[in-house]
C-alpha cells in the first residue's frame, strides 16, 4: 500500500509542477467558473429585482445550480484533462513502463481533479457571496453530500470519455470539454424535472445530478433535506460508476494489447 500511495504521489506532484510554474493554468482554472458566476449573477439579481421576494428565491436557486453544476463540470474536467495532459506529452507510454498500476492512474487523476475542482469552485462561491449575497454554505452540512454525489458523477463520466480516448484516439478528445455541457438539459440544473417532457423525465431521473438539484431546491425553498432523493443519486453514482470502470479496464486492455498507448494522440 505504502508502494501504491508512492506512485500515486508521483504521478500527482507531476501535474502539480506543472500548476507551480505556470500562471496561465492556474488562472485557467478559476476562469471559467468565475465567468459563468458574473453572468448568471447579474442574471438573477435582474431576476430579484423584477420579480420581488419570489424572486430572492428563483435568484437563490438559480445561483444554486450554477455553483454546483460547476463542481460537477470542474470534476469531470480535472480527470480527463490530467489524462490529456499525458498524451499531449507523450507521457503515457513512459507511465505505464513504471510498476504503476490502471487504478493508481485513476486514483492520481481523481485526487487531481478534486483540487482542479476546489480552486476553480471557491473563488467563484466566494463571489457569489461578496456580489450577490448568496452564501452557498447556507444549505448546511447536506451541502457536502450534493458535493460529493456531483463530484462522483463527474469522475464516472470522465472514465467514459477516457475511454473512449483509449479507443477512438484524438478524435474523442473534444468530448472533454462537450460531453457533460450535452447532459445539462437533462439534469434539472435550473428547473425542476417534472418540467421536462415526459418522455424525457426517465432519462432526467437516470441521472445522479437531476436528484442532487431537487434535494438543493427543496433544501433552499423549505429547509427540508430530502432523503430519497440523495439515496437515489448515490445509488446511481455506485452503479454507473461501476459500468464506467468496467469500460476504462476493458479499453484499457484493448490499447495496452494493440500498443496504443505508445501511439495515441499521432
Amino acid at each position: 500500500m505504502t508502494a501504491s500511495l508512492r506512485r500515486i504521489w508521483g504521478l500527482m506532484y507531476r501535474h502539480l509542477a506543472l500548476y507551480r510554474r505556470s500562471w496561465p493554468r492556474l488562472l485557467e482554472l478559476t476562469y471559467w467558473p468565475t465567468l459563468q458566476m458574473c453572468i448568471w449573477g447579474f442574471t438573477a439579481s435582474f431576476i430579484a429585482s423584477r420579480i420581488g421576494v419570489g424572486g430572492q428565491l428563483a435568484a437563490g436557486i438559480l445561483l444554486g445550480g450554477v455553483l454546483l453544476w460547476e463542481v460537477a463540470l470542474r470534476s469531470q474536467m480535472g480527470v480527463a484533462i490530467s489524462f490529456l495532459e499525458e498524451i499531449w506529452s507523450r507521457n503515457l507510454g513512459h507511465v505505464f513502463v513504471s510498476p504503476l498500476r490502471p487504478w493508481e492512474l485513476v486514483a492520481a487523476l481523481i485526487a487531481m481533479s478534486a483540487i482542479r475542482m476546489a480552486i476553480g469552485v471557491l473563488p467563484a462561491i466566494l463571489l457569489a457571496w461578496a456580489l450577490y449575497a448568496f452564501n452557498l454554505f447556507s444549505l448546511g452540512p447536506v451541502l457536502v453530500l450534493f458535493a460529493v454525489n456531483l463530484m462522483a458523477m463527474g469522475w464516472w463520466i470522465a472514465l467514459g470519455v477516457v475511454s473512449l480516448i483509449l479507443r477512438h484516439g484524438a478524435g474523442a478528445e473534444a468530448l472533454a470539454w462537450s460531453v457533460l455541457f450535452g447532459i445539462t438539459p437533462f439534469a434539472a440544473v435550473f428547473y425542476p424535472v417534472s418540467i421536462l417532457p415526459a418522455v424525457l423525465q426517465p432519462v432526467a431521473l437516470a441521472l445522479p445530478a437531476a436528484h442532487v438539484f431537487e434535494g438543493m431546491r427543496a433544501a433552499l425553498d423549505s429547509g427540508t433535506i430530502r432523503w430519497d432523493h440523495l439515496a437515489w443519486a448515490s445509488g446511481l453514482n455506485l452503479a454507473w460508476m461501476f459500468a464506467a470502470a468496467l469500460l476504462f479496464a476493458r479499453q484499457f486492455r484493448a490499447a495496452r494489447t494493440s500498443g496504443a498507448l505508445l501511439s495515441i494522440g499521432e
